[in-house]
């Protein structure tokens, strides 16, 4: 995740993040919490993979045809949680499919805040109605995460697979606003929608959107179909990223912050163009990246549970190459704390070796070599270059 506003105007963070260094996870406030360097994940839990929607680039391949079968049951999943909140797991981020379609979503969440872990709400926005967000609130859900991919009707309908879907969703919004919860903005840009990506920053700013969160396209799911018709070009990256740049400059970060997450290379690019800029929180920013130990958050700050229980270093890292472990066999604590699990090791060593122009980069120390799901897929080898990495392209315009 590439904390955008966070490190250029974070001044004060790093103090911050070393006042709450020994403190239990708990308590630790949610904007410190991927600098801890602890291996206490955030845990996305895909509780279902039923959908009412049939979205292009699902990286999970849910909708309305999914059905029920094997997906834990309360008591393995009330029993889940337990096992989270022993180990210290900070925050659960419920997600799907559409996750408010699981029937007992909310007694899961209560049982998370009286075992003292956060939680966080991943949704398409089109079934919260006045009375959810009153259930959203109710039960100690912090804040949701409402995916947004145009800023018009016919764009987002289209790739949600559903007429009317835009509608609802931005009604999401109002209610969430309503109700006092705390929402944000979650976009996947790619080449359909990336001319309205201004347009959806303004949206999201009338919507009342606490958070921009921009996510690139990963091969996974139905997402690994479109990939290569849908998939934005190095030079859509580089202007994404300047955009992102420039309205976080003139934001008041109190107001929205921006984020991209899925290529733990856009660093390069903040810190160039703050060190371009003669930005006076550079070198803070440059602590807080240098702090990630590598980019990536997968298989140590992050973790994926599937609807039946099956333990994944991120939920695009779903391929049974990365399959760790399932909860019904052995507990995730168990799983996640064993130091010989292969898929594990692979993931947590620092530093990793890389092939191409990976192995050859003066940056891979910062990014972590990209993302390891990408650059397996494209490359049939964990090790291999992450293809959606444009660094190279940008030493001219940025003077890295």
């Amino acid at each position: 995740m590439n904390r955008i506003t966070q490190c250029m105007h974070g001044r004060g963070t790093v103090s911050g993040v070393m006042r709450h260094r020994h403190k239990p996870r708990s308590e630790v406030p949610g904007r410190y919490l991927a600098f801890s360097g602890m291996y206490r994940p955030v845990v996305f839990w895909n509780l279902t993979d039923r959908c009412n929607l049939l979205c292009t680039h699902c990286y999970s391949r849910s909708g309305p045809g999914c059905g029920t079968e094997g997906e834990l049951s309360t008591g393995e999943a009330l029993r889940l949680i337990d096992d989270l909140a022993s180990m210290g797991v900070p925050l659960i981020l419920f997600s799907g499919g559409e996750p408010l379609l699981r029937d007992d979503i909310w007694e899961l969440a209560r049982h998370a805040r009286v075992r003292g872990i956060k939680i966080a709400l991943s949704t398409n926005g089109t079934l919260i109605t006045a009375e959810a967000a009153e259930e959203i609130r109710e039960s100690g859900i912090e804040y949701v995460g409402i995916s947004l991919d145009g800023a018009t009707a016919e764009t987002h309908d289209r790739f949600r697979g559903t007429p009317g879907a835009f509608a609802r969703t931005t009604e999401a919004f109002a209610r969430c606003r309503e109700t006092g919860i705390r929402c944000g903005v979650r976009v996947t840009l790619t080449t359909e929608n990336y001319g309205e990506l201004e347009d959806i920053i303004d949206r999201a700013a009338d919507l009342g959107a606490s958070r921009f969160c921009l996510y690139w396209l990963v091969p996974s799911g139905r997402g690994s179909d479109a990939y290569g018709r849908l998939q934005v070009s190095g030079s859509q990256v580089t202007g994404a990223l300047n955009l992102l740049y420039r309205r976080a400059k003139e934001t008041d970060p109190l107001s929205m912050e921006f984020l991209t997450v899925d290529a733990p290379q856009d660093c390069i690019h903040l810190l160039a163009s703050m060190e371009r800029d003669g930005s006076p929180d550079l070198l803070e920013a440059g602590a807080l990246v240098a702090s990630l130990n590598g980019g990536c958050s997968a298989g140590t700050r992050v973790a994926n549970i599937d609807p039946r229980g099956n333990v994944y270093p991120c939920q695009f890292a779903r391929l049974q190459e990365f399959w760790i472990g399932n909860i019904r066999d052995r507990p995730f604590s168990s799983l996640w704390e064993d130091p010989e699990n292969p898929v594990l090791r692979q993931f947590r060593k620092k530093p990793a070796a890389f092939l191409g122009r990976c192995g050859n980069c003066r940056h891979r120390e910062l990014c972590g070599g990209g993302c390891r799901v990408r650059a397996y897929v494209a490359g049939g080898d964990f090790s291999a270059a992450d293809p959606f990495c444009f660094i190279g392209d940008l030493e001219d315009d940025l003077m890295l």
